[in-house]
């Protein structure tokens, strides 16, 4: 088979959630520039409005948080364009720093006893609440349909300890990432794929835009055995196999972009 037809995601409806920024934007892009017709979901109305112009996608300003509107926001877009065919369920907020600072000391504040219970539910809100009502509302226009995609983000977080991200983010990122498998069991009858990608450090604006320092990429790289963090554009490959006819016998897969990160450090 030809790469051009086993990659071929032409004219496929796609919704990337969190698409008007990072990792989402890199998929969004990858599609976009690929024939498919994508609708990029997010909050931040400016970026929203210049990356969907920028490489011509549609745009739906939704916070995923709000089950309601997140449910109307998939059945106008099913509406305009009669079918869905790939979601990128992406939307999510970072933990921030864990209870060791980049120097190995103790970072007092995010203790476990320490933490705030609104820190907690803040990003399971985000990264498990508002990921299971994207999968409902996903899998409802899919099965009526002939199948379709299901693409999560998750984390190297959901299957490792960390040291210098906050603990909650690694118990939600451990929940989104079973919840893939559950998920890709139940809807494998309706040709529904269910898969997750699971990034390691990228430099991104999540967690307030904390990787794009400097001094904190350079003391992360220290334990990646490709000495650097991720780009957006080292994720867009795996994006299009995701999508495309070149991974139609995978469902309940997680797939690690992380440059090594989980192999260990060679410091």
């Amino acid at each position: 088979m030809k790469a051009s037809s086993l990659f071929d995601v032409s004219d496929l409806v796609t919704v990337v959630t969190g698409g008007a920024s990072g990792i989402g934007l890199a998929y969004a892009e990858a599609m976009a520039d690929n024939g498919a017709s994508v609708t990029i979901f997010d909050l931040d109305q400016r970026r929203l409005d210049a990356e969907a112009k920028r490489i011509g996608a549609q745009r739906v300003l939704v916070d995923v948080t709000d089950r309601n509107a997140l449910h109307r926001a998939f059945d106008e877009t099913v509406q305009k364009h009669r079918r869905l065919d790939v979601v990128f369920a992406n939307a999510g907020i970072g933990g921030g720093p864990g209870f060791l600072a980049l120097d190995g000391t103790r970072n007092v504040g995010r203790a476990f006893e320490a933490l705030d219970p609104d820190y907690w539910d803040r990003i399971f809100k985000l990264d498990v609440e508002a990921l299971f009502s994207t999968l409902q509302a996903a899998a409802k226009h899919m099965k009526t349909g002939k199948g379709g995609r299901i693409i999560v983000t998750t984390s190297i977080s959901a299957v490792k300890t960390e040291t210098v991200v906050g603990a909650p983010y690694v118990a939600a990122k451990a929940a989104a990432a079973h919840l893939v498998r559950q998920a890709a069991l139940e809807l494998a009858e309706y040709d529904i794929l269910v898969n997750a990608i699971a990034p390691g450090p990228f430099v991104t604006n999540i967690s307030g835009g904390r990787l794009q320092d400097k001094e904190v990429q350079a003391a992360l790289a220290k334990h990646c055995p490709l000495k650097r963090l991720g780009h957006t554009d080292d994720i867009q490959g795996l994006a299009l196999f995701l999508a495309s006819p070149a991974s139609k016998y995978m469902t309940g897969a997680s797939l690690t972009v992380d440059g090594g990160t989980t192999l260990g450090s060679l410091e």
